[in-house]
């Protein structure tokens, strides 16, 4: 006879039950977190830096004494027989400011278109009822300190950068010693300026012999006053190059005297102003 067989007791099949709804949630809890990512390393993280933006600034104008500067440097290295360099002082823009007629009245130039050319001067007109300012460029054309500068300049107008051992752009604050006998020659000019002009350029920008002329009035009837502290001649452009790339170019008739140095340049602008800094005058290259 067989046996019944007995079911399970209702407690041990709940307990079954919960078992297998835990199981599960159990194996969710006991999974492990995911690793965060690694850190980007030091090469990654410097390619992901933007380099940044280097931007050059353009080289300062020369004016008087950065110009005078470099000209005693050039006359150094030329007394000295070494490379007078100055290559990197091409296409640099200058504004040379430089005072004349300190003293007064100064008489027409006198000498060849190299020596008596090139200075800025002023005069009385006729019966003093009127002031004259002129500047006539020197010819440099043909001059030694222009041979063979380049074969593309057709004409040269030169002009001299006086006192050139004064940095400043005011009158000298050296007088005349009122016990010397006579007037004192003054020393021959050492520093000029070479206005380069193409065959193929504009020409408007030449002399060719004619004076820079302004002519000074006085109030009403009155005649205009003698300067205190004379006028200024400005001259601005950019530094040009001879024919062996160097802007600058110096000469000496021997080792015992101070040499010539000509820096060679494209002039765009020359004007007269008073010792205030007014514009009495100006003229543009083409």
């Amino acid at each position: 006879m067989l046996e019944p067989i007995a079911s399970p007791r209702p407690s041990v099949v709940a307990l079954a039950a919960s078992v297998l709804l835990l199981g599960p949630v159990l194996a969710g809890c006991q999974r492990e977190e995911p690793a965060p990512e690694a850190a980007p390393s030091q090469t990654q993280a410097q390619t992901q830096i933007q380099a940044p933006v280097v931007s050059v600034a353009p080289a300062p104008t020369l004016d008087r004494a950065s110009l005078l500067q470099a000209m005693d440097v050039a006359a150094s290295a030329y007394a000295a027989g070494r490379d007078l360099g100055g290559a990197d002082l091409v296409g640099r823009r200058f504004s040379v400011r430089q005072v004349f007629g300190c003293t007064g009245p100064t008489p027409p130039p006198a000498g060849d278109a190299v020596s008596g050319g090139g200075l800025a001067r002023w005069a009385w007109g006729d019966r003093r009822r009127t002031l004259k300012l002129t500047l006539a460029p020197g010819d440099w054309t043909d001059s030694a300190l222009i041979a063979g500068g380049a074969d593309s300049w057709e004409a040269v107008e030169g002009f001299w950068v006086t006192r050139p051992w004064l940095r400043t752009e005011g009158c000298p604050g050296v007088q005349g010693d009122p016990l010397a006998g006579g007037s004192v020659a003054p020393s021959p000019q050492t520093v000029g300026l070479a206005a380069v002009f193409d065959q193929d350029g504009p020409r408007t920008g030449r002399r060719n012999g004619r004076a820079y002329e302004y002519v000074v009035r006085g109030e009403g009837d009155q005649p205009p006053a003698a300067p205190s502290d004379g006028y200024r001649l400005v001259l601005e452009g950019r530094m040009a190059a001879f024919a062996d790339g160097r802007a600058i170019r110096c000469r000496a008739a021997g080792p015992d005297q101070r040499p010539v140095c000509i820096g060679a340049v494209r002039l765009d602008r020359v004007a007269f102003e008073d010792a205030s800094g007014r514009l009495l005058s100006e003229w543009r290259g083409g």
